[in-house]
């Protein structure tokens, strides 16, 4: 869970795509696509307009080769409007461990700068940052 927290934080599509299969499918909000390039260009282009991207994530359960993980991000359109955005996610593995599908589903809370609760420098969280439960998120 951390290894993706961090892929994820780092905010590198090149090396956050290298968890899932070459033809894994994907769904986020309402994209659907298929296959590392697919996946690479959706990240290229959520962070180039999810400013000040911070993530949290959290395992929320698991059975087999299924994960379902809870996470919360923190981030500014170019208007500098602020948002806190929850998702539930689905996590399907094949025999490799690499991910087949990924089926994400996101809700965004407008907030005010003073409001974000994920302070740290770029790059993945500080080990000691609280987690989702202990914000009550």
């Amino acid at each position: 869970m951390r290894a993706a927290e961090d892929a994820w934080n780092n905010r590198n599509p090149q090396k956050a795509s290298l968890a899932s299969k070459p033809d894994s499918q994907w769904r986020n909000r309402l994209e659907f696509f298929n296959g590392r390039e697919a996946i690479r260009a959706f990240l290229k282009r959520k962070w180039a307009s999810e400013l000040d991207y911070r993530l949290i994530k959290k395992l929320w359960a698991f059975t087999n080769n299924r994960i379902a993980v809870r996470f919360a991000f923190e981030w500014r359109d170019v208007n500098a409007n602020g948002f806190r955005s929850y998702c539930d996610e689905n996590w399907e593995f094949d025999a490799h461990s690499d991910m087949a599908v990924r089926r994400a589903s996101t809700n965004d809370l407008p907030i005010q700068e003073n409001e974000r609760l994920f302070h740290w420098p770029d790059g993945p969280s500080p080990a000691d940052h609280p987690g989702l439960s202990e914000l009550s998120l």
